[in-house]
């Protein structure tokens, strides 16, 4: 697929999305950009949170990493399932009760001021590095296929991405999102069934003799029972896959505000439900997807790239596949990239505003506007820099690394959430930042010291100790004679 090839079908896609962004966004006040103006039908929703829950890092990552990890990640998914539970019968009904703009305005009504803003700037942390993350590999992938062949540099590679996001997300915010991740879980779904299609094709399987490569491969294993201290190991990964869930869904302002946007807390918790099941659905075949690239490159006599992450891209490309396998790799590749960075782009501008600023308080809509306007700029160009920053230091595998990002911020968040549910107790407020930053300095010691001393790997599970010592600080600030 030459380069002209790359940027002609990047191109439509734009066009086709600026289009739908402008329809969808015409008459977009704030209500609409924070809320939808709480009137999206629940499956329209669930479409797009179909879409919400894969990114660019799932695109590529996810088929790539079968060769180490085989379909281990199933396990987490089975966790991940009953995360979605949590959050619709637990989560959902709280947030609507209290008819919250931002999730983090319920640390206000439960604990206090402090608490509030220490759990929406660890929010802050964790949406702008892990969406830089994500964006940072398509834009990676986008260089080698496009940009180095023109000679345009990584730097402007990055900063027309996030212009082109800016631009569609400025005016409609979460009211855009909900039709733009539609028109993303289209493409993702669909790219990702013509891409199997296709290669079944070329190493002339029939569907029959494709279940059972697939089956018979050592790649598909999925349960892995055998030794506690690997990453791997069901029960970590089951877990950790509850926790992950509730924590960077249930409690993440991006993926609340499409759940939210629903108008009442049973259509949201249908939305939920749906996208639970589809998820499961979606992932399998990204794995499946996975074993078969693997294969075809076995089949044509292919070298495997230096990075799992390049395998989709170099069979999509340079593999001798059919031209309509690159457009597919590329439609699906900048759709997750475009609707993730994008409902990211809406969230943090979204927090910042209500919950640091706190610019929901003034009655001026005007003014509300205008300071909505310049977050959402600020909150672009800050996040173009954190991508570029990426660009000198990434050597994992960046599923693995976002979720290792996530484990460190994504815990004081959900250690105050689970204390002011599970709790009836009252903290002193004002020492909260202490134990929200203490927690993830505790959690990476002890991953150091169980790795060199009992040769124990903590996973993905991270988070939950990162948790568990937030709670145990908060335990410590609790007001005497208070519970």
């Amino acid at each position: 697929m030459s380069p002209a090839a790359v940027i002609l079908t990047v191109l439509g896609y734009i066009v086709l999305l600026f289009a739908l962004a402008r329809i969808s966004g015409r008459r977009a006040g704030n209500a609409a950009f924070f809320t939808g103006n709480r009137r999206t039908p629940w499956y329209m929703a669930a479409s797009a949170m179909i879409a919400a829950a894969m990114s660019g890092v799932t695109f590529i990552s996810v088929p790539g990493s079968v060769a180490t990890d085989a379909f281990s990640y199933m396990q987490m998914v089975m966790g991940f399932t009953v995360g979605q539970f949590l959050i619709a019968f637990v989560l959902i009904p709280t947030f609507y009760r209290l008819q919250v703009i931002s999730l983090y305005e319920y640390l206000d009504t439960r604990f206090g001021i402090v608490s509030h803003r220490t759990g929406a700037w660890f929010f802050f942390l964790s949406k702008m590095s892990g969406t830089a993350l994500k964006v940072y590999i398509v834009c990676a992938v986008m260089q080698g296929l496009v940009f180095d062949y023109y000679g345009v540099p990584f730097w402007l590679n990055a900063t027309l991405t996030m212009a082109f996001v800016w631009l569609y997300t400025q005016q409609g915010g979460v009211k855009t999102l909900i039709w733009t991740d539609t028109l993303k879980t289209i493409c993702l779904v669909g790219s990702l069934v013509l891409t199997i299609v296709c290669l079944m094709h070329g190493m002339d399987w029939s569907l029959a003799e494709t279940t059972r490569q697939v089956v018979q491969s050592s790649m598909s294993r999925i349960f892995f029972f055998d030794d506690p201290a690997s990453g791997t190991y069901f029960w970590k990964m089951f877990f950790a896959g509850i926790v992950l869930l509730v924590a960077m869904t249930g409690l993440d302002q991006d993926m609340m505000q499409r759940n939210m946007s629903c108008a009442t807390p049973r259509d949201a918790q249908k939305n939920i439900l749906l996208t639970a099941c589809c998820q499961i659905f979606v992932i399998l075949l990204f794995l499946i997807l996975g074993v078969l690239l693997y294969r075809y490159m076995d089949y044509i006599g292919m070298p495997l790239p230096a990075k799992s992450d390049q395998v989709f891209s170099q069979v999509a490309v340079n593999g001798g596949m059919p031209l309509i396998v690159g457009i597919l790799f590329v439609i699906g590749l900048i759709s997750s990239t475009y609707s993730s960075a994008g409902s990211a782009l809406t969230a943090l501008t979204t927090s910042f505003t209500v919950d640091i600023l706190a610019a929901t308080k003034q009655s001026d809509e005007r003014r509300l506007t205008r300071t909505r306007r310049i977050v959402h700029i600020a909150m672009a160009a800050c996040m173009t820099l954190v991508i570029l920053a990426f660009e000198y230091g990434v050597d994992d595998s960046v599923i693995n690394l976002v979720y290792k990002v996530a484990g460190y911020t994504y815990g004081p968040i959900l250690g105050l959430f689970v204390f002011g549910l599970m709790t009836q107790r009252r903290i002193r407020d004002r020492w909260i930042p202490l134990a929200a930053i203490a927690a993830p300095v505790l959690s990476g010691l002890l991953q150091y010291v169980a790795r060199t001393r009992w040769n124990y790997q903590i996973g993905f599970e991270l988070l939950i100790y990162n948790a568990a010592f937030t709670m145990i600080g908060m335990l410590l600030l609790t007001k005497r004679n208070e519970k």
